[in-house]
């Protein structure tokens, strides 16, 4: 791993990769989404292997929404083989950390640094991103396996490539899958 990538204990957190995002029920999956789910596999299972902790969040969205606590497109979605000891942290705003929970399950770890990934990059992504920097964490995002829809006139990869480099210029980190587990 070279030696700007984080340091154990960072954990893993996976946003929002929930089931409407990928079954087509209630919109397109979103961008990408074969090639997301596989570098989200990748992320987490390195990530185990290296002892490092992984948790899901999982945004509850209100009654009448897909996302809606108990809907069919609410769950993390089961292709990423969620472990039974990974928690799930569910939040109803973009900002992951604005649940106080994750925060101290990541303080809990003894990590100063998180890596995140997940959807959609350029809502709940960016909004955790500014919301771990703001809260003192040091953040690395894997620039490859964080996913969106095409919008405003946008690719999909437009999008992503934009909000890559406004993370790194907030003072994120970025890693590719392959440079995050040393492939």
């Amino acid at each position: 791993m070279p030696a700007d990538m984080p340091e154990a204990p960072a954990p893993v957190i996976v946003i929002d990769l929930q089931t409407d995002m990928f079954s087509g029920a209630n919109f397109p999956p979103i961008d990408g989404a074969d090639a997301l789910v596989e570098r989200t596999k990748t992320v987490i299972g390195w990530a185990r292997a290296q002892g490092r902790k992984v948790a899901f969040v999982r945004h509850d969205g209100p009654p009448d929404d897909p996302l809606a606590p108990g809907k069919p497109g609410w769950p993390v979605w089961p292709a990423l083989g969620q472990a039974g000891d990974e928690p799930t942290f569910s939040k109803s705003v973009g900002d992951a950390f604005s649940e106080p929970k994750l925060g101290e399950w990541v303080a809990a770890q003894g990590a100063v640094e998180v890596i995140l990934l997940g959807a959609q990059t350029d809502f709940c992504v960016a909004a955790t991103t500014r919301g771990a920097l703001a809260r003192g964490l040091k953040v690395t995002v894997v620039s490859d396996a964080h996913g969106t829809w095409g919008s405003g006139g946008k690719t999909a990869d437009e999008i992503i490539a934009e909000h890559n480099g406004a993370f790194e210029k907030a003072g994120a980190r970025l890693a590719s899958t392959a440079a995050l587990i040393g492939a």
